[in-house]
């Protein structure tokens, strides 16, 4: 969620609000024949849609759509990864462009398969009709980062931005062809909405009851090749970080659902005992310029400068670190750390900078609760702490800095579990439906006119049934009294 992240709803849902304009734009079916895909092997033609900029500075969904475009594009499909966002950033074996509301219809149609990314299904309606293949992305639970994300808004802004997180869920769940998420918890949540939404049904579970042909697990992922050094870029060349001081990393942006306070009272802390502790906050403008800053970012600040830790133990980059300059920031690093508090959003969140932290075999630091909090305390990979727990935080700081040995011990555990979240390993089960794209078991039922709808005799039986029940459980009574509250229903009272 947040996760996933860095995470992309807030992203998402102020370019949600640009598109909203065309949500009823709506265009005819078009009338190629679903069963050419059903059929079809070997290089397809893929659309790759995200709403994030593409550019040096990316954040979590504009790097993770990258990638996926640069996986598919090795194995020579001709993929076109494209924004409603800004575009400066030509790919590499693969085409990249911006887009408007108005050209979006054109794109889909010269596709096989579309990978869809964010705030996009509810907007155009024409999807759900569409005979291209659909993959949707939900490594990030919006809806349930919206919450977060929102926090500080008026009661009515936060119900409008959750009910319009809930709607594109309600489309995208209704017509997508295979679900990718972050992680086995995420796995849940998403089967919890899909079996709402109808897509539990006789005909994907006779096709495959562990419905992993449905929704499957793809992680976000590492390069597979190790960060190669360019040029230092924190130690000896930020101001007040010398070549020899302990740099403690927060790779990332600092959003509401973090607790980078806890952080900064930690290391507050830890300077007694290690006074050449040094944190450093890798990017505080997000580089989408329609995310503002946060509320905790402002907060983080507002502490930093009272603790007196501003440019003496604290740093800030200002910027967003260029992505292929990422390296250069982690290997001047000693220690990457990750806080968050104890919420929903953090029970399904998927931190993609302590990818960044495996990338780099940094010891990693963060709080229990999450996926990658058990994944570090289950593979010694550095330290869990209770949420919101300073002592415990300042601790296992000051264990890392000052004991080498357990630095390697963590550091040798990282690299180990590192090469699990390579791109090529986590992205493999997209690369091979990709191979031989098709359409879901279930795609009979999602061309009807309406999803969901049952033909007249079940409902005739369904009705009957019901009949039948309210008869003995209250009598001719109780079957008016439902069929009063069903007509009234049906006029909208």
């Amino acid at each position: 969620m947040g996760a996933a992240r860095d995470t992309g709803s807030a992203r998402d849902l102020g370019a949600a609000r640009d598109l909203g304009a065309a949500t009823d734009v709506v265009a005819p079916a078009d009338a190629r024949a679903t069963e050419r895909l059903d059929a079809r092997t070997g290089p397809q033609r893929i659309l790759v849609v995200t709403l994030d900029t593409l550019a040096e500075r990316m954040a979590g969904p504009a790097i993770r759509a990258w990638e996926i475009s640069t996986a598919l594009a090795a194995e020579h499909h001709r993929v076109r990864l494209v924004t409603f966002g800004a575009c400066e950033r030509p790919g590499v074996g693969f085409d990249t462009a911006h887009i408007t509301v108005g050209d979006f219809r054109a794109e889909v149609d010269g596709a096989d398969v579309v990978i869809i990314q964010g705030f996009v299904m509810q907007t155009f309606a024409w999807l759900q009709q569409c005979p291209q293949v659909l993959v949707l992305d939900l490594y990030d639970p919006f809806h349930l980062e919206s919450l977060e994300v929102e926090r500080y808004k008026p009661v009515e802004e936060r119900n409008a931005s959750l009910a319009n997180a809930l709607r594109e869920l309600s489309a995208q769940t209704a017509r997508g062809d295979l679900f990718m998420c972050a992680s086995e918890k995420q796995r849940d949540l998403w089967l919890g909405h899909l079996g709402v939404a109808g897509r539990i049904n006789p005909d994907t579970y006779d096709a495959d009851p562990s419905l992993r042909s449905l929704l499957t697990v793809v992680p976000f992922g590492t390069a597979a090749t190790p960060p190669r050094r360019q040029a230092p870029a924190i130690k000896g060349v930020v101001p007040g970080i010398g070549t020899d001081d302990k740099v403690v990393l927060w790779g990332g942006g600092v959003y509401n659902w973090f607790d980078p306070v806890t952080v900064l009272r930690a290391v507050d802390r830890v300077r007694e005992r290690v006074p050449e502790v040094r944190l450093y906050f890798l990017g505080m403008k997000h580089p989408n310029p329609d995310v503002p800053e946060m509320a905790m970012a402002t907060r983080t600040r507002r502490l930093a400068d009272e603790l007196g830790l501003t440019g003496t133990h604290v740093f800030f980059n200002e910027d967003w670190v260029p992505y292929e300059r990422r390296a250069d920031y982690l290997l001047d690093a000693d220690i990457g750390v990750s806080a968050h508090f104890e919420h929903i959003e953090t029970a399904f969140s998927f931190r993609t900078r302590i990818l960044d932290y495996l990338w780099a075999d940094l010891p990693i630091v963060c709080s229990a609760g999450d996926t990658f909090g058990d994944l570090v305390a289950a593979e010694g990979l550095g330290a869990t702490v209770p949420t919101e727990d300073v002592d415990a935080l300042a601790a296992a700081l000051e264990r890392l800095l000052l004991d080498d040995d357990a630095h390697a011990a963590a550091r040798e555990n990282v690299a180990r579990v590192a090469e699990r979240y390579t791109w090529p390993v986590v992205l493999e089960p997209l690369l091979a439906f990709c191979r031989a794209p098709r359409r879901a078991r279930d795609a009979d039922r999602l061309r009807g006119p309406e999803f969901g709808t049952l033909p007249w005799y079940t409902r005739a039986r369904l009705d009957a049934l019901a009949v039948l029940h309210y008869l003995r459980e209250g009598g001719p009574g109780a079957v008016v009294a439902k069929i009063r509250w069903r007509m009234a229903k049906r006029r909208g009272r």
